[in-house]
């Protein structure tokens, strides 16, 4: 845990108050803390660097944050990026992470998208034995310096999310290893395709206990062991244990630790960190969600059936998940005074909304807080992964402004753009005003 991240969280609010990055006219904002995320980068390459002294590669789920700047930041901190479309991968090369650094999953990944991988010599994890068939002739047709290899779903079983759980018995992802037959067509793969080098699973998510995670990865390594020894030799020499690890979201604590995480695999899994295998991690949300904060300002407030509601122009559009599913993503709210500084008084019970016309849009129900009056801020914390660098246009609500900060030692906070505030000539020219006549002609 950072004891300073809540600091200069406070000191952010009242700073993007003071610059204007919050206004009547700016009613939304974004800020990404870089100082905590660079200390999240730092923190997960030194946790797997105390268990092993194997390579490892730390690529970031960009569908956690697919955003330029932050996929730079990481680089610039020593971590690649882990695409899964064309998309990512534009934004991964746009941020300068190396095709050595970059690694592929997709369930369903297109002939096209195989040969610009394979042409890049980026790595690519083949999520089925159809898509191993198709890179077999790519492979045959032109030469790649892609490492390659399956990914495979231990089917270890659900975390408390199920519409995250990868690792079930019916996933839609990898080779499920415990169907009739499938573990020895896996292993039949390999030995058939000496260039297939690499093993790839992924058992984590929010909601998914350490320890089932590790068992998933035990799985893995146990397949990984299988193949080398009835091929006479180490042919898999990379292990990508994908990423997945859960965030709390209750408080400011950051819990469970990649530390944690990385000590379980030791004990669990020691052969894994023994130095035989050069491993890959792919995580997300655990780099970045504490480090993110939406504000907002509250533009109304108003009582309906005795319960105070404070209106706010933050919601389905960038917290959607906790819109739609609250009990499985609820958010922390704090409450500020109009000038920034937060809020004091006797907690009262009241809802936050957001201004999308629908009753469930919500960013808490019922959640006792210091009353909140016109004017004043509201700061969700946690929103840094999966929050608003993924935008819902509901009514054509605009993208927030996304920016960065630091805080000089004297308590001087410095915001840089990361993402421009979408403009109405922006929201028409994606709503296709360029073709306003094509259906009347």
């Amino acid at each position: 845990m950072d004891p300073m991240a809540s600091s200069r969280r406070d000191l952010a609010v009242r700073a993007a108050v003071a610059q204007g990055l919050l206004s009547p006219d700016a009613p939304v904002a974004a800020l990404l803390d870089t100082a905590g995320i660079r200390a999240s980068a730092a923190a997960l390459t030194g946790a797997f660097a105390a268990v092993t002294r194997a390579e490892v590669l730390h690529a970031f789920a960009v569908k956690a944050a697919p955003l330029v700047p932050v996929l730079r930041l990481l680089a610039d901190a020593g971590i690649g990026a882990e695409v899964a479309s064309p998309g990512e991968l534009a934004l991964a090369r746009a941020a300068g992470v190396p095709p050595s650094r970059t690694v592929l999953d997709s369930p369903a990944k297109t002939p096209a998208e195989l040969r610009e991988a394979l042409a890049l010599g980026i790595a690519v994890n083949a999520d089925n034995l159809q898509e191993l068939a198709r890179i077999d002739a790519l492979v045959a047709a032109a030469p790649t310096a892609s490492p390659l290899g399956l990914r495979v779903n231990p089917q270890v079983g659900a975390g408390t999310i199920g519409a995250l759980s990868t690792a079930t018995a019916t996933s839609k992802f990898g080779v499920a290893l415990r169907d009739e037959g499938a573990r020895e067509a896996v292993v039949r793969a390999y030995l058939d395709r000496p260039w297939l080098t690499r093993l790839h699973t992924h058992t984590g998510s929010q909601g998914v206990p350490l320890t089932l995670m590790a068992e998933g990865v035990r799985a893995a390594y146990e397949l990984a062991e299988e193949v080398n020894a009835k091929a006479g030799r180490p042919q898999i020499d990379t292990l990508d244990i994908g990423g997945g690890l859960p965030v709390n979201f209750a408080s400011d604590e950051e819990t469970p630790t990649h530390a944690d995480y990385a000590r379980l695999l030791a004990a669990a899994v020691p052969g894994l960190l023994d130095g035989r295998y050069r491993l890959v991690t792919e995580f997300g949300r655990s780099l970045l969600a504490k480090h993110g904060t939406v504000l907002t300002r509250v533009e109304y407030t108003k009582t309906s059936g005795g319960r105070p509601i404070a209106v706010t122009h933050a919601g389905v559009q960038l917290a959607t998940r906790t819109v739609y599913a609250p009990e499985a993503w609820p958010l922390r709210i704090l409450a500020y005074d109009a000038e920034g500084r937060p809020r004091t008084g006797a907690a009262t019970v009241q809802d936050v909304a957001g201004p999308a016309c629908f009753a469930g849009d919500l960013l808490a129900a019922g959640r006792a807080l210091p009353p909140l009056h016109p004017g004043d801020v509201v700061a969700v914390p946690d929103t840094g992964a999966y929050a608003f660098a993924h935008h819902y246009a509901y009514n054509s609500l605009p993208r927030p402004a996304v920016h960065g900060f630091t805080v000089a030692d004297d308590g001087t906070v410095s915001f840089v753009l990361v993402r421009s505030a979408q403009t109405p000539r922006e929201l028409v020219a994606e709503a296709g005003g360029a073709h306003a006549d094509a259906l009347v002609r």
